[in-house]
């Protein structure tokens, strides 16, 4: 415990927000993201609730964290929406069931029968296996956690006037682009990065009440390194967490 701190005590149970209040986090600003130690400034800790298991937590903390952001602050997502998301992997299994909760009207995309049939078990009104087929529909928000290009293409076009896109996934750098259903509908194009403790206390909240229960294979630090090889080759479905 640094000298000053009040809120925590040693033995409290802690997740550590990776993006910083005071500049980013360890494994995002700087290395040690898998250390067996590691410090970090009392003001990023968010205290883990009974219940809720270290893996998940861990989960929490990055997926969690992200996925959240990108749905409910940049996109926005309210009860009443119609919300698509695209890629129903560590992220966008955590965002889909987090909408579902707050009665927003979702629908999944994943090229992955797997990640389809996962889909529905978190309870989205319906799963596609291309954004396109969701035309008829016209979601009010758009958010891609796959980002592979034409699946940011795909989810301009399809987009309700006046909709939202928020690009998450970095499966590929480059996206050619319809422009026209961009400017004639008036649609927002957003990126989103990270996100805050707030985030993660929220995601936590979810874990604790059992509205969230996220797919996590949990690993050894012996692993990370075949585990990192199998995200590559698209093995995994849910979530890597290493425990030690």
């Amino acid at each position: 415990m640094g000298e000053g701190v009040t809120d925590f005590k040693v033995g409290d149970r802690v997740g550590v927000c990776p993006v910083s209040l005071v500049g980013m986090g360890p494994g995002y600003g700087y290395d040690g993201g898998y250390s067996s130690k590691v410090s970090a400034p009392a003001v990023d800790l968010v205290p883990i609730p009974d219940g809720v298991t270290y893996a998940q937590a861990a989960a929490g903390t990055d997926a969690g964290m992200t996925s959240y952001h990108a749905m409910f602050k940049r996109g926005g997502a309210n009860p009443g929406m119609k919300v698509a998301v695209i890629g129903i992997g560590g992220l966008g299994q955590i965002a889909a069931r987090a909408a579902v909760v707050a009665g927003i009207e979702v629908y999944a995309v994943d090229v992955s029968p797997k990640a389809r049939e996962l889909a529905k078990e978190i309870g989205v009104k319906a799963v596609y296996e291309d954004i396109k087929e969701l035309a008829d529909i016209a979601p009010d928000l758009v958010v891609d956690y796959a980002g592979f290009g034409t699946t940011t293409a795909g989810a301009i076009d399809i987009v309700a006037p006046g909709g939202k896109v928020v690009l998450v996934g970095m499966g590929k750098l480059e996206s050619t682009i319809n422009t026209d259903p961009l400017i004639l509908k008036a649609a927002s194009l957003l990126g989103s990065v990270g996100g805050d403790k707030y985030d993660i206390a929220e995601v936590y909240k979810l874990m604790a009440s059992g509205d969230i229960s996220p797919s996590i294979t949990e690993i050894t630090f012996d692993e990370i390194g075949e585990g990192l090889a199998r995200l590559e080759r698209h093995e995994v479905t849910g979530r890597l967490v290493a425990i030690m």
